[in-house]
């Protein structure tokens, strides 16, 4: 089991991704709806992983996630993307994402993405 942060900045794809991550056992100890608020949560909770939706406002989660590796550089960061989003996710791992999600959400994915970076 995994502590998970997910970050969204849709509430319901925040609740569609939490409930699918605790239904696989796993305990969702933060969320958040921008990056900003991300890399605040990140730093109190500690999760192992953290799924970060890339176009969030007040801070995309590209900057998030390189806010996040800056402060721990071991941080497990799964990329969640929406079809058409190929060029900020390669920047999204470049800065340092462990894997990536294609919304809709599949569950067999979601936990592969997990697992995977869990793995790293």
């Amino acid at each position: 089991m995994s502590r998970i942060m997910v970050v969204d900045d849709a509430a319901f794809m925040r609740m569609m991704l939490s409930n699918m991550l605790t239904k696989m056992g796993h305990e969702v100890v933060a969320e958040a709806d921008n990056g900003k608020t991300a890399l605040e949560m990140y730093k109190k909770h500690s999760p192992d992983v953290v799924t970060m939706d890339i176009t969030m406002p007040h801070m995309n989660g590209i900057e998030a996630v390189k806010g996040i590796i800056g402060f721990d550089p071991k941080a497990k960061i799964v990329m969640v993307s929406a079809m058409g989003q190929k060029e900020m996710v390669i920047e999204a791992v470049r800065a340092g994402a462990k894997d990536f999600i294609v919304k809709p959400f599949k569950e067999d994915a979601v936990w592969k993405a997990i697992e995977q970076a869990m793995g790293s």
